[in-house]
């Protein structure tokens, strides 16, 4: 349930709900706006078949405006604990804020430092802001590339020296969450591991930024529901990326399911990242499907760029040359006005 305190409730009186709540067995979710204060009440109380009663009593305080039971499986991503739309700090970029939109490009796995540095500075000098790479990266097949590890990260380090833009990468081991995360300022959690719940569980000890990628199979409901894992531990700074869904269909990668976000956007608080290189899994239907989830309201978007994508060890077919990057940069900034955001 959500509690939401009257304007003229004081510290003292957040205080004693609170305690209240606590007492009771439950978890406090504080959300405080510039006129009001939601209290989220998350968990199962010592004696559940009081909860009505609960509410009755909380009801009754006079500095309590309304007292409203969610009955949503997930709770602290829920838009009702949070009305306002959550707003990350990376390094200065700002993912969330609605008069932006916010660009992420680079390789899908780093190669070699020189292909690495090549597109880094390709992507910052079109207005990318955050640098992605793969350090480790999951396939179907155990024969494909793998990434180097430790040391793909030691080059993004470098490539963030350099240039000064935070990086991403993929974390797909609890094992590695320690390391990855002395390296990275966001943490992607791929498509196969949206449901590994021990990850998830890790990283919401982390203060580390998470992408969290939809399972290609998941439901929107299952998705919030693996992002409440990460905000349960502690960890509420957590991106949304829809990068499409498994269908009947075989020309694309994966069906970009567009209605996922404004759905998001009327469900949750997080911010929603778009993912048109994954879905598509075709470099000349990136930049279309680019226009269309900017236009439908998500707050960025992740794409991959390679300086020769023919001899790429993953994913060549779906990466943009630099060229065409810029001139999706190009294509995108009419969108983004059309919608009262910048680039």
């Amino acid at each position: 349930m959500i509690i939401i305190l009257s304007s003229q409730a004081t510290k003292e009186n957040l205080s004693h709900v609170t305690q209240m709540l606590e007492d009771r067995g439950y978890a406090v979710h504080l959300s405080e706006g510039v006129e009001r204060t939601i209290v989220g009440a998350v968990g199962v109380p010592a004696d559940a078949t009081q909860k009505a009663a609960v509410m009755e009593q909380f009801e009754a305080l006079a500095y309590v405006e309304k007292v409203v039971p969610v009955s949503k499986p997930y709770k602290v991503v829920n838009k009702a604990f949070h009305p306002e739309p959550t707003v990350i700090d990376v390094r200065g970029i700002k993912i969330g804020d609605p008069s932006s939109v916010v660009m992420m490009a680079g390789p899908c796995t780093v190669e070699t430092e020189e292909q690495l540095m090549e597109a880094a500075r390709a992507v910052k000098a079109a207005g990318a802001t955050i640098l992605r790479g793969g350090a480790f990266k999951p396939s179907t097949s155990p024969y494909s590339f793998h990434g180097h590890g430790e040391a793909a990260l030691k080059m993004l380090a470098a490539a963030r020296e350099e240039l000064n833009m935070p990086i991403i990468t993929e974390v797909m081991d609890v094992r590695d969450v320690e390391m990855v995360c002395q390296y990275a300022d966001i943490l992607q959690i791929g498509t196969r591991n949206m449901a590994n719940f021990s990850l998830l569980n890790e990283i919401g000890k982390t203060q580390t930024p998470a992408l969290l990628k939809r399972g290609m199979a998941a439901t929107i409901e299952e998705w919030l529901q693996a992002a409440e894992y990460i905000a349960n531990q502690g960890n509420k700074n957590i991106m949304l990326c829809e990068r499409g869904i498994r269908t009947f269909e075989t020309y694309t990668r994966n069906t970009f399911d567009i209605n996922a976000i404004p759905a998001l956007k009327e469900l949750s608080h997080l911010p929603v990242i778009a993912d048109p290189s994954h879905a598509t899994g075709k470099a000349s239907l990136v930049s279309a499907v680019s226009r269309a989830a900017v236009a439908a309201g998500a707050d960025g978007l992740i794409i991959e760029v390679h300086p020769n994508p023919e001899k790429a060890l993953k994913d060549g077919a779906q990466s943009l040359l630099p060229e065409a990057f810029v001139k999706l940069m190009q294509d995108l900034a009419p969108i983004c006005t059309a919608v009262g955001r910048t680039l």
